[in-house]
């Protein structure tokens, strides 16, 4: 699939696999991943502490749906400046690594060892320590999220 641009929609991505940064800031991208995401795709601040990665047909989209939103709406424009501002278009190498930049390292406080994560839509970047504190979070328990979606009829 190399040299196939992801198109969007469609792609679930799923697992979990880790892997370190080298010293030059590159981290492989697993393979099952860049079959959907193709050899470009979009790196962008994420919320909770992570990258959020998408192709560049879902990406398309996701800049569309901005578009539409009230640049009169503080909101909007605020998170417009943080998801956009902060995107970048990367393109994997030949061993499967992209190289992060020092601004989405910063955001995501990625400097040694990475958590790469399919969650359905997105591909999500965490390092180690951030990811191991979310999880030991409060309200993090699977039987209390499962319970508070079947109340608003999620599940």
């Amino acid at each position: 699939m190399w040299g196939q641009v992801g198109k969007g929609g469609g792609e679930v991505f799923t697992g979990e696999f880790r892997h370190a940064l080298d010293e030059k800031g590159r981290l492989f991208i697993p393979t099952r991943f860049r079959q959907s995401l193709g050899v470009r795709f979009i790196l962008t601040k994420g919320l909770d502490g992570c990258l959020f990665v998408y192709s560049l047909g879902d990406w398309e989209e996701i800049e569309s749906k901005l578009r539409e939103m009230s640049f009169a709406n503080p909101d909007a424009r605020h998170f417009s400046r943080f998801f956009l501002g902060g995107a970048e278009e990367v393109e994997a190498d030949r061993q499967g690594r992209v190289l992060l930049s020092q601004p989405l390292r910063q955001h995501a406080r990625l400097s040694k060892g990475a958590v790469i994560l399919g969650v359905g839509d997105r591909v999500e970047i965490w390092s180690d320590e951030t990811w191991a504190a979310y999880l030991k979070s409060d309200g993090l328990e699977p039987e209390q999220m499962a319970k508070n979606l079947s109340e608003v009829g999620a599940l």
